[in-house]
């Protein structure tokens, strides 16, 4: 193996990653290099406050972390080999004896679906030797697709710690529950923070692979519940396989109206099985998640649209056919699954462009990143792509940044709008239309890109104590 090669997940790792949403791994710098690390935080921390998106240029090091092969190659493994760094870092400090409240980081607010396929992840890295007693990151295994916090805040029997001697870090699905606990030594204790997001679904897996079939790994510790076709069909899906579980199993009336109550059931682990359930049945299934989708029930809607968003080609008319819905969420669940499906949903384009005219900034929010999922036709997406950038919403804007990084070079016509974009107001705007530049990656989107950054060069050792010189 080439010394940086990015170290790929075993399938034992991914089975894990897959089912607990979550895993603890470790990098192998020196103790010398941590020491200096946390020297350089301690520092920076008591003399100028927290860096925050600065982050990497203040400490230069951190680089070499997040270039690490064992960082890369579980990035990779999870995202693809082209995942992009989110433009928000955070490096997060902990001295208090008093755990943090559970959580879900947001996405800028709280109104986008998440997805249940893993299209952003994030690594949380401890420089530092950090025993229990020292407040390390708690998250609860399994937990990564529930909308509500389906476990006893009180009581967190099963939560998963990680601690670990320094250059320990978590790779997590951006959706997990999670929690800082208590440090009861109150010494410092730093864990630095980062996002990352797919550009591209997967065509292939991108680990190192060994047995293609999907099997449960030896120790499934899912202390909620069991999701055996969800967790089947998203190790299909990062196989590259689109829509695998479509069609799998017998259409059985009865149980199809049985599986149809179970989608209302209070114990959203339950409702989410009897959705996936109803995807696996074909055309029938659909039909009764379509129904659900109508839903004036917001939780029954949302998780039939789930179901929707891995049941094929059969689901495209009726998710359509609800982006003519009165009621907002119907229609922003209909287009989140149509983002799922991607290239089977291209028939619905033209109407999800016409959506970019809607008063609701949410379902416009959700139109900008599914057209970037269903990608083709490429010019018709790029165009709506393009008037996105100029939406008074910031988050549309945001998110069209994104969105026109996944489409690569096919959104070369949309340079100039990310050329102006770079001096938006929003930063995360700013950020992500540079990011796009990169990833379109033609001439004349790195010529911009280029001067662009010459211009806004940031000096990580121009400080109030050493203003000029050396």
């Amino acid at each position: 193996m080439r010394q940086n090669e990015p170290i790929l997940l075993t399938d034992e790792q991914m089975r894990t990653f897959t089912t607990q949403g979550f895993l603890i791994l470790n990098t192998d710098f020196s103790e010398e290099f941590h020491r200096q690390l946390v020297d350089q935080l301690n520092e920076v921390y008591e003399k100028e406050g927290n860096p925050g998106n600065n982050l990497l240029p203040r400490i230069r090091e951190i680089q070499q972390v997040f270039d690490h092969p064992a960082i890369t190659g579980a990035l990779t493994s999870v995202l693809g080999p082209n995942y992009m760094l989110h433009a928000h870092r955070h490096g997060h400090y902990n001295a208090s004896p008093k755990a943090g409240a559970w959580h879900k980081d947001s996405y800028w607010g709280y109104k986008r679906m998440r997805n249940h396929h893993p299209w952003w992840a994030m690594i949380m890295y401890f420089p530092q030797d950090t025993p229990v007693e020292l407040g390390p990151t708690g998250v609860y295994p399994g937990t990564q697709n529930y909308e509500t916090r389906v476990f006893e805040a009180e009581d967190p029997q099963e939560e998963a710690l990680a601690s670990g001697k320094a250059g320990t870090f978590a790779l997590i699905h951006y959706d997990i529950w999670h929690r800082s606990t208590p440090n009861v030594l109150g010494q410092h204790r730093y864990m630095l923070k980062f996002e990352f997001m797919r550009t591209e679904a997967p065509q292939s897996p991108s680990w190192n692979i060994r047995e293609p079939e999907w099997k449960l790994p030896v120790t499934c510790n899912t202390p909620i519940a069991q999701h055996p076709i969800q967790w089947e069909e998203t190790w299909n899906w990062l196989s590259g396989k689109l829509g695998s579980i479509a069609g799998t199993a017998p259409a059985d009336q009865e149980k199809i109206a049985a599986l149809a109550s179970g989608m209302a059931d209070s114990f959203e682990p339950s409702a989410q099985n009897a959705a996936y359930e109803l995807a696996a049945m074909g055309a029938q299934g659909v039909e009764a998640l379509l129904q659900g989708l109508h839903s004036e029930n917001k939780a029954v809607s949302r998780v039939a649209a789930y179901g929707l968003s891995v049941s094929g080609a059969d689901a495209v008319a009726g998710l359509a056919a609800a982006l003519d819905s009165e009621r907002e969420k119907t229609v922003v669940h209909a287009v989140f699954a149509l983002g799922e499906l991607r290239q089977l949903a291209a028939v619905a384009v033209p109407r999800l462009v016409q959506l970019l005219d809607h008063s609701s900034a949410v379902i416009r929010q959700a139109v900008t990143e599914s057209l970037s999922m269903i990608a083709t036709p490429a010019e018709e997406v790029v165009s709506g792509l393009i008037r996105c950038l100029q939406d008074e919403d910031t988050q549309v804007r945001f998110m069209a940044g994104l969105s026109l990084a996944r489409m690569g070079a096919a959104a070369d016509a949309a340079v100039p709008q990310l050329e102006a974009a770079l001096e938006d107001e929003n930063r995360y705007v700013r950020a992500h239309a540079a990011e796009a530049l990169h990833y379109i990656g033609t001439a004349r989107a790195k010529d911009v890109l280029i001067e662009h950054l010459l211009r806004t060069r940031w000096c990580p050792t121009t400080t109030p104590d050493n203003a000029f010189y050396p």
